[in-house]
């Protein structure tokens, strides 16, 4: 008889997926492919160990639910048996007297009630013949249906060596069968996934937690019930088939298998570890016991939470109290009347491994993830894989997402917070630079208009200042007052004239321009006393710009002028000039005393100025400001004048357009 059609066993709830890789890390066969980020499972590739499930803190990964079907059963007609696996002492420890759990199953509508532990009697009495006449080759228990669908989809080669024998629920079924007829419906309960696809021999297959829900909905209580037995056969050692090494004590009745031929191994790494050492022939002359999780104890199909030596000390203790009270005459005899049912078991190989990946594939996935050596390979395993040419092999098959890999997630978040860091800074400085034009345009209205005003009485006090003068004779003293007066009106008309000049729009006139030659002989027009050092640097390919030459001048000189009053104690001034296809640079540096942080945003407001009185009318900045804006360009500062924070000095970027 063989293995049923290999149905769906878990499920993915989409919503609840939270990206942390868990299941594909503790998926012994990697049946998990990630889509976006999504973990869902690959039912072809499932071997049904629950692993996902008892993880996923999450609960994004659900089994198959069988109570629909069960409730079906029960309301039928037919004779409906429950099995239930010998492990019901570690989940249901609560209930000390396993008589009131019998009866609450009775309750639920089961017409009997029996261990699935004399099952196991029967198949470790199979056992316990099968390896004392396998002296020289060794095989590989098939009671763990996980264990059974590992080898037949990822090691087909090695289903030979599979032990041809039914498990302990296929055999009660049998047994069941045998004694209450053909017709009997079979409802096998215990704390495993896989069994729901193990075998059509079992009509229906509950976890144990779904036997709880289904009290739970029919308020069954231990106090609501009466206690029964279970029906018979009833088992003897079998019973202790659920915990660690549990196979092989119950095989191993007369003592007389050796340990040193037998390998027992648990959980998803260790069973695996026994496959490939048996296969690679290693230990083939060893029969290996296997189960897939930590003992069926500690299935997927128990409750969570559940505390594994309890739960072997809970069925210790129920399996001693069984032994103390077996009437062994009635086993022995019990045994021998179901011994002659068939208890073999055959097993097709069905190849579901993925075709390997070429060495090209796996080094250019690996490369999408930064790794080019073998020394960025950390095999941290946060992807879900223990190596990343694992991982990046997954990647090539289509199973995982280069975004799996942590160290490389963790790079991308610093480059896109660094480059999250130089928009907010471009950001800042753009919204600085909005505000400052707004601030000077609003200012340009009212200094037009103060002009405006101011021109006629200053033109009529120039005027009459002079004629006065003129009519005065020489040597009269009234004339220095008319000289003072004439020459603070021109100073008021600088003043307005400057005004002017900061408020006017678009007056500009454009002329071709060697930068290079034009930004020296800026430097050539000023006076630079002996300990300023000047450096001209030009770093541009072709000099040509258009510019409005008077202006521009007027920009760098001032700038220049200012840069050198900032050094009283001398220093070095720097201008450099670069370019591109788009746009001219001017870059002019100083190492003088810096601009202090809490003047930065005035520096371009009119009549603010930090020198004294008399030495200076705060317009300078302000004019510079315009007269870029009008060539459409823009100008950055950068300053510092805390010595404890770095080298003082402050650097002008001026940036125009070429113009062409």
């Amino acid at each position: 008889m063989s293995h049923s059609y290999h149905k769906q066993l878990v499920f993915t709830l989409k919503d609840r997926c939270r990206v942390c890789f868990t299941c594909v890390r503790e998926c012994p066969v990697k049946a998990i492919k990630i889509i976006n980020g999504q973990a869902e499972v690959i039912n072809d590739r499932c071997i049904g160990c629950g692993n996902c499930v008892k993880v996923c803190s999450q609960g994004a990964k659900y089994p198959l639910l069988s109570i629909p079907e069960v409730e079906r059963l029960l309301s039928s007609e037919d004779k409906i048996a429950a099995c239930i696996a010998p492990s019901f002492p570690a989940e249901f420890e609560e209930i000390k007297d396993h008589r009131i759990l019998v009866g609450m199953i009775r309750r639920l509508g089961f017409d009997y009630v029996t261990e699935v532990s004399f099952g196991a009697d029967l198949v470790a009495q199979a056992y316990e013949n099968n390896m004392k006449e396998k002296r020289i080759e060794g095989d590989i228990s098939s009671d763990c249906p996980a264990i059974v669908y590992f080898i037949r989809h990822y090691h087909p080669e090695m289903v030979g060596y599979l032990a041809p024998l039914a498990s302990p629920m296929v055999a009660m079924t049998r047994v069941m069968k045998k004694k209450h007829g053909e017709n009997l419906k079979v409802v096998f309960i215990g704390p495993c996934f896989a069994k729901k696809a193990e075998t059509n021999e079992v009509d229906e297959v509950l976890t144990f937690r779904e036997l709880r829900d289904m009290f739970l909905q029919r308020d069954i209580r231990s106090d609501n019930s009466d206690p029964s037995d279970f029906d018979a056969p009833h088992s003897g050692k079998g019973s202790i088939f659920p915990i660690s090494r549990g196979l092989y004590y119950t095989a191993n009745s007369q003592e007389v298998i050796p340990e040193e031929h037998v390998v027992i191994a648990e959980g998803r790494v260790n069973f695996k570890e026994a496959i490939k050492e048996f296969e690679e022939g290693d230990i083939r002359d060893k029969h290996l016991m296997l189960l897939c999780c930590e003992g069926c104890i500690m299935g997927p199909g128990t409750s969570p939470g559940g505390k594994r030596f309890v739960r072997s000390a809970a069925v210790g203790k129920y399996v001693s109290k069984k032994l103390e009270n077996i009437d062994l005459n009635a086993w022995k005899q019990e045994l021998a009347e179901y011994s002659k049912i068939d208890l073999s078991q055959t097993f097709t190989p069905e190849d579901r491994r993925l075709a390997p990946t070429s060495k090209e594939e796996v080094i250019k996935a690996l490369n999408a993830m930064g790794k080019y050596s073998a020394q960025d390979h950390l095999n941290c395993g946060a992807c879900g894989y223990d190596t990343c040419v694992e991982h990046a092999s997954a990647i090539v098959t289509g199973l995982a997402e280069t975004e799996m890999c942590l160290p490389y997630a963790i790079e991308k978040l610093h480059d896109s917070i660094n480059n999250l860091n130089v928009s907010n800074e471009k950001l800042a400085k753009a919204k600085a630079q909005l505000k400052q034009s707004e601030k000077l345009a609003h200012m340009g209205q009212l200094s037009a208009g103060i002009a405006h005003e101011l021109n006629n009485p200053l033109g009529v006090i120039t005027m009459y200042s002079n004629i006065l003068m003129d009519e005065a004779p020489e040597g009269d003293p009234v004339r220095d007052d008319l000289n003072l007066i004439v020459e603070q009106a021109d100073r008021c008309k600088k003043i307005v004239s400057g005004l002017l000049n900061f408020a006017r729009k678009n007056q500009v006139t454009m002329n071709e321009t060697n930068v290079v030659k034009f930004s020296e002989h800026s430097l050539n027009s000023i006076v630079k006393p002996d300990n300023i050092k000047v450096i001209f640097e030009p770093r541009i390919a072709d000099p040509n710009a258009k510019l409005d030459i008077d202006q521009m001048m007027q920009v760098l000189t001032n700038l220049e002028k200012n840069a050198i009053e900032a050094m009283p104690d001398g220093g070095s001034l720097t201008l450099g000039v670069e370019g591109d296809a788009e746009e001219i640079t001017f870059i002019l540096s100083d190492t003088g005393t810096g601009i202090p942080k809490e003047n930065m945003d005035k520096l371009f407001t009119p009549f603010f100025t930090t020198k004294e009185m008399g030495k200076g009318t705060g317009l300078g900045l302000a004019l510079i400001y315009g007269i870029v804006k009008m060539h459409k360009g823009k100008i950055q500062v950068d300053s510092n004048s805390d010595p404890l924070v770095g080298p003082t000095g402050t650097t002008f970027r001026i940036i125009v357009p070429r113009g062409k």
